[in-house]
């Protein structure tokens, strides 16, 4: 279990955030555990084996309802019970590699830094997504507690990290289930995910309430690309981005290449996933403008979802 140290054992909290994650659980805690000194399980109440697959790995499991992603996170960092300075996050279907930890060691052994940024290795049906601006995609996924915070944000949330971050010679292997063997589930997800990120459209779009955001133009490469979201491809007409987004990812940066497997995470992620996005924001806009209410009400109505123009 988590609790046991080693010589080898980094002083290191990870934090995984699970619900019905039976297929994928297994494989990440295995690529952590005897790594670092602590494993947190938070989980949104699942109803499959995943509690039981995490207590072969931990005692520390927690359970909280489910709203989004940061705010199940910030809820963990505020309740858990986190004994390290050092915090991994890590998502379920995401696993590390001895040369990773190997990479990561002497950076917080010797704090050489504040927080690390990794390079995500995602698969999708089996092979490696080289190309089309999949990789190498920085995220910083280690951080000091005092020095990090994650974005309160419906969707796309991120970590930042005030004091140095360094790009780490990193690869975290992303190859979950339903992108290897059974698209029925990242349907599924990626439905609950169209609406969080049309929940981030209509703030934006209307002005609902003030955006927490890393966006900078200057900044590392994931900044830069949230700024790029929030500036450029956000105001984008409607059903145009999809389209455009696609042309970019799939053309000018070759995501061609990596054959039909390529072709099908491209067109999944483009006119099903963003052209979902977009019907969502343009029925809840329709739908306020027919009824002469507002969108915060009629996201409640339609989607029994309580958006507060403010932040809680």
């Amino acid at each position: 279990m988590s609790d046991t140290s080693s010589p080898n054992t980094l002083t290191l909290t990870a934090v995984v955030m699970t619900f019905n994650e039976e297929k994928n659980l297994e494989a990440c805690l295995r690529s952590i555990v005897g790594k670092v000194d602590q494993i947190i399980v938070i989980d949104s109440f699942s109803t499959d084996r995943t509690i039981e697959i995490a207590k072969r790995y931990t005692s520390d499991i927690y359970q909280h309802e489910f709203l989004n992603y940061a705010k199940q996170y910030l809820w963990g960092m505020e309740n858990c019970e986190i004994r390290n300075e050092w915090v991994l996050r890590i998502d379920a279907d995401e696993r590390w590699t001895s040369q990773g930890f190997n990479t990561l060691r002497p950076l917080i052994e010797k704090d050489l830094c504040d927080g690390v940024n990794v390079r995500m290795k995602i698969y999708f049906m089996g092979r490696w997504l080289r190309h089309g601006g999949m990789y190498p995609n920085l995220f910083l996924r280690v951080y000091k507690r005092s020095k990090g915070k994650m974005e309160d944000r419906w969707m796309d949330e991120h970590i930042a990290a005030d004091g140095a971050v360094v790009d780490a010679d990193i690869d975290v292997l992303e190859c979950n289930y339903d992108r290897q063997e059974n698209i029925v589930p990242w349907i599924a997800k990626h439905n609950a995910y169209s609406t969080r990120e049309a929940l981030e459209n209509l703030i934006s779009r209307n002005d609902l309430r003030p955006v927490d955001s890393i966006a900078n133009l200057w900044g590392n490469s994931t900044e830069r690309k949230r700024w790029a979201k929030e500036r450029i491809y956000s105001n984008v007409p409607l059903f145009v981005r999809p389209c455009a987004y696609f042309a970019y990812r799939y053309f000018l940066q070759r995501g061609f290449m990596e054959g039909r497997e390529g072709l099908v995470f491209h067109t999944l992620h483009a006119f099903w996933y963003r052209f979902v996005v977009d019907v969502k924001v343009l029925q809840i806009e329709q739908n306020a403008k027919k009824s002469g209410h507002s969108i915060i009400e009629v996201i409640r109505e339609h989607w029994g979802i309580e958006l507060h123009p403010a932040e809680d």
